[in-house]
């Protein structure tokens, strides 16, 4: 507000004190619901993001509200100069709110005709400067402000006095303690009778906690963007990696029901952290010659990648055994596919052609823990044959081994996460145990629901696959 004593009109008068009385009264009473609220939000979750963002809104509100509780406070009692020297009861009873923190606005009045600096007793507390010091003039204001705000005061006041245009901006201060200070300042020419600049008044606050409760508001809401949009894309994969990997997970017997059909059941086993998808996979079919693909693998990466690679994978599988190519040669294959792809990606595979008319076993893997078998109660790791992961080097031979299987075999594939000791896995030699139990189980489900039993709880580091067949009587 402009100087009575240089402004060219009179001075508003101070509103009745009953009214501002009023409004102290009812932004304090919402202060205390808004606070109310931020307290019950405290009490939830620290890692909900859109928690954090409600207490940061809450507090940022409270900053607003103590802000109008001391502009009313100081409103009410008038220009410095008229403010009472002792303060009553009553006054004292309107000081500031319980939890407020010190003024943050405080005013000053540059007099250009006589080079008096008159400033309110908040602007020293603001500045950090002991009251009766003498107050900074326009020459010297700059001197506390950091170097790279100073041509922004400086262009501020020369609008101000030469081209009589309002103040408005912000700039950092620099305390005695040296701890730095966020100041908003706005302010008017004050002219004379005949329109020329006689004086500049400005009133300035202390921004820098609003400030910073604005930057954590921003933070929190970019947080729970950022989280929305990772928990959409993560949804995303999921949808993706069932479209991808068989969706069944029970038993699959397979249409043609002869002696010695295989009955087929597969499991997936999440990591401890479920929203990272991994690459491991599985699938099963029966192929146009009457024998039945199996097959498991691992992909390097998780999410979109490794999904998209897992995709372009099963297709090529499916497509060359539907096309009759043998395990070894189907390796092959896969790591040319996976070392010449746009995205190249490593990977380890197990795949496996059962003829149940023969009871024959052809399988062949790349860097993949090999089958187990079961048999009459005992479980044993075949013998695997040579083979490097996919896509980790060129024009290599896959070998390929085979094993006659007989009625009531149980065959085990699985991916390594559910062996690596690291992770707290299974571990080969507790998979092998798994033999009097799969001896007892009616069908290959209920072998699968004991592998989950048994290790679905272990705090893995990397999601598992597993894949039983069972070769009929």
């Amino acid at each position: 507000m402009p100087s009575h004593l240089f402004a060219d009109r009179p001075a508003p008068q101070p509103p009745a004190h009953d009214a501002v009385d009023a409004l102290i009264h009812r932004a304090r009473r919402l202060r205390g619901d808004v606070d109310a609220v931020g307290r019950n939000t405290a009490v939830a979750d620290e890692d909900d993001p859109q928690a954090r963002w409600q207490r940061a809104l809450c507090d940022l509100a409270v900053q607003h509200l103590d802000n109008l509780d001391q502009h009313l406070g100081q409103l009410k009692a008038g220009l410095p100069a008229q403010r009472p020297a002792v303060r009553d009861d009553h006054a004292a009873e309107d000081g500031p709110a319980a939890g407020s923190t010190p003024h943050r606005v405080g005013s000053a009045e540059w007099n250009l005709l006589t080079d008096e600096v008159s400033w309110s007793d908040e602007l020293y507390e603001i500045f950090g400067r002991p009251p009766g010091s003498p107050p900074l003039s326009l020459d010297d204001l700059p001197s506390v402000l950091l170097p790279g705000d100073q041509p922004k005061l400086t262009s501020m006041v020369t609008g101000c006095l030469v081209d009589g245009q309002p103040m408005d901006g912000e700039f950092r201060i620099v305390l005695p303690d040296s701890q730095v200070r966020t100041l908003h300042m706005t302010g008017e020419p004050v002219l004379d009778s005949e329109g020329c600049t006689a004086a500049m008044w400005a009133v300035l606050r202390d921004v820098g906690e609003l400030r910073r409760s604005e930057e954590t508001v921003d933070r929190n809401r970019d947080s729970t963007r950022r989280e929305e949009h990772v928990g959409g894309a993560e949804s995303r994969t999921v949808v993706a990696q069932e479209t991808a990997v068989p969706s069944w997970r029970g038993s699959l017997r397979l249409p043609r029901q002869r002696v010695g059909a295989l009955d087929i059941a597969a499991h997936h086993l999440p990591s401890v952290d479920g929203s990272l998808t991994g690459g491991d996979w599985y699938d099963a079919m029966e192929l146009p010659d009457g024998r039945t693909l199996l097959a498991v693998g691992d992909l390097t990466g998780h999410g979109l990648p490794a999904t998209s690679a897992l995709a372009m994978v099963l297709g090529a599988l499916r497509g060359m055994a539907v096309a009759g190519i043998e395990p070894g040669a189907l390796m092959g294959h896969l790591d040319h596919l996976l070392e010449t792809s746009m995205r190249p990606a490593l990977g380890s595979a197990l795949c496996c052609r059962v003829d149940t008319a023969t009871g024959m076993l052809s399988w062949a893997q790349a860097g993949h823990p090999a089958p187990l078998l079961f048999r009459d109660g005992t479980g044993r790791r075949l013998p695997p044959p040579d083979g490097v992961l996919l896509g980790a080097a060129s024009q290599v031979a896959y070998e390929q081994d085979e094993v006659r299987l007989l009625p009531g075999d149980v065959l085990m594939l699985h991916t390594d996460g559910l062996t690596r000791r690291g992770d707290r896995g299974a571990g080969p030699e507790r998979l092998l145990a798994l033999a009097p139990l799969f001896a007892r189980a009616r069908d290959a489900q209920e072998c699968v629901r004991g592998v989950a039993e048994e290790f679905g709880g272990a705090e893995r580091l990397d999601d598992a696959c597993v894949l039983v067949a069972r070769i009929g009587a």
